[in-house]
């Protein structure tokens, strides 16, 4: 890996374009290195894992009005929209727009969290999209996806935008622009100005997940998606972006990171480096924050040491800075204590979680955000015990660079009414690579069945099993297999019109 400093020059300096950091992603895109073999098999595992959330998410509010507003751009050859034949195409920054919602809406794919976080398997849906318009091959799509996630790792890695109350897609624009880069093998130039044109337009506020959350919280992967696919059509077309984008003197570093006199080191692979930042991601086991993940397995264990959590007094769970002050009580967000709160926000209350998770001795991704489940007395008066608070090893470990080190869980102090006290600790998921039982490809597969049972038929669960599986050797224009289709009853009630079908 190479380190590249960045940090912002005056309109008065001359900063080449080979030395801007979109020129420098941009190389690394159009770099023909090939794809290692554990590498495509991971990205394999990430694209079952993608249909496996959007397969339980295809019914629900969000992912049909973003499917509405898809199927009013029908477009030829364009690309397939999850649920809904293959034959019935969409233009490919709608059909990105419409399965990246669908992916996002249960926050339950892949992670990578660093100095920010992300949800790297959100470049997924508009590579995809654009591959199967242009009739690529799985060859081709597996490329394209190495790329965004090394881009979109690396970005984490090194910049944080959540203390600047920035959302962590505009790392995801810049990404997915470099991955559409690299599947349709474009000059380094052109990339260069995509790149730039996606972080312009994909630089939001950190609103969408605080206080009362949205169904934005889903739209915003996708609206990234889309932006980055429309970044690639304008700059192929010879449009240019504003430059340099990251180190410019009204730019993204000066305004809107930490000022003109910050540095930051970005990592990027240099010529002939083989992409592998993928293997440093994880998916999620729980259909929740990353953060509570390895929390709902430790209160999965505490349960039996216990007993009835009506006999709590107090929960206190110690950990890192962000869980403390994203998902837990440092938030100071009274709607992470709301019974009435929103599916979107319960999802970013550790200490929701934690209750539901010591009560039910697991989770559910439906079950557990219940608005009944969420308003049982017994429920909300053990949530109301629970706290947080920031522990430096806790947040050193969070951000340490040792995998070994690398932590995302915390200790947890339970003491009842009668005096005793509790105390356990765990600090990756049981899932993680690292974890008591790291997801393998039969996992994947247990979850995409899991998530699909109901909605999609088993012998379309199989049919796609079978096509993702085969991903590396799909030929050109053979990608619209990695769809599935329902039945039309199966995908939720007909949404409101709106602008584009109105009539």
């Amino acid at each position: 890996m190479i380190l590249h400093d960045l940090r912002t020059w005056k309109s008065a300096e001359h900063l080449p374009r080979e030395d801007q950091l979109a020129w420098k992603i941009a190389e690394v895109a159009a770099d023909p290195v090939a794809v290692e073999a554990d590498v495509a098999e991971m990205i394999v595992n990430r694209v079952i894992d993608n249909a496996a959330v959007a397969a339980a998410s295809v019914a629900r509010r969000p992912v049909a009005s973003a499917r509405a507003q898809a199927l009013t751009h029908p477009y030829q050859p364009g690309a397939t929209v999850f649920g809904l034949p293959q034959d019935r195409r969409v233009s490919p920054e709608w059909a990105a727009w419409a399965n990246g919602t669908a992916v996002r809406e249960l926050d339950f794919h892949d992670t990578f969290l660093a100095a920010d976080y992300s949800h790297p398997g959100d470049n997924i849906p508009p590579i995809l999209a654009v591959a199967q318009h242009t009739g690529r091959s799985g060859a081709d799509l597996i490329r394209g996806l190495a790329t965004g996630y090394e881009i979109q790792v690396n970005l984490v890695r090194a910049i944080c935008l959540h203390e600047h109350k920035i959302d962590h897609i505009a790392h995801l624009g810049p990404s997915a622009a470099a991955g559409i880069g690299t599947l349709l093998n474009l000059p380094t130039k052109i990339i260069h100005q995509a790149v730039q044109q996606a972080l312009h337009v994909t630089t939001t506020t950190r609103q969408s997940r605080k206080g009362e959350i949205s169904s934005w919280k889903a739209f915003a992967p996708s609206f990234a998606g889309k932006m980055a696919v429309e970044a690639v059509d304008r700059a192929l077309r010879g449009e240019g972006a504003p430059s340099p984008a990251w180190e410019g003197e009204d730019g993204f570093i000066a305004w809107l990171l930490s000022g003109p006199q910050a540095r930051y080191q970005v990592p990027l692979p240099g010529p002939g480096e083989a992409k592998r930042a993928i293997l440093d991601t994880y998916t999620k086991e729980h259909s929740a924050e990353y953060q509570s993940q390895a929390l709902i397995d430790l209160a999965r264990k505490m349960k039996a040491q216990i007993g009835d959590p009506a006999q709590i007094e107090s929960v206190v769970i110690h950990t890192s800075h962000h869980t403390h002050y994203v998902i837990g009580t440092g938030a100071n967000d009274p709607q992470k204590m709301d019974p009435k709160a929103s599916r979107e926000t319960l999802d970013h209350s550790i200490m929701y979680i934690f209750a539901v998770a010591l009560e039910d001795g697991g989770w559910h991704h439906e079950a557990s955000y219940a608005p009944e489940r969420a308003n049982r007395p017994e429920t909300v008066a053990l949530w109301r015990k629970i706290s947080t608070v920031e522990d430096p090893e806790w947040t050193r470990r969070y951000h340490a660079r040792d995998p070994k080190e690398k932590a995302f869980g915390g200790r947890v102090v339970i003491t009842l009414k009668d005096g005793r006290v509790f105390t356990d600790e765990l600090a990756l998921a049981d899932a993680h690579p690292d974890g008591a039982r790291p997801f393998l490809r039969a996992n994947y597969i247990r979850k995409f069945r899991t998530l699909a049972e109901g909605i999609v038929s088993p012998a379309e669960q199989q049919r796609f099993l079978d096509a993702a599986e085969a991903l590396p050797d799909l030929k050109a224009g053979e990608l619209g297999a990695l769809n599935f289709t329902v039945d039309p009853e199966k995908l939720g009630e007909p949404r409101p019109r709106g602008i584009f079908d109105w009539s």
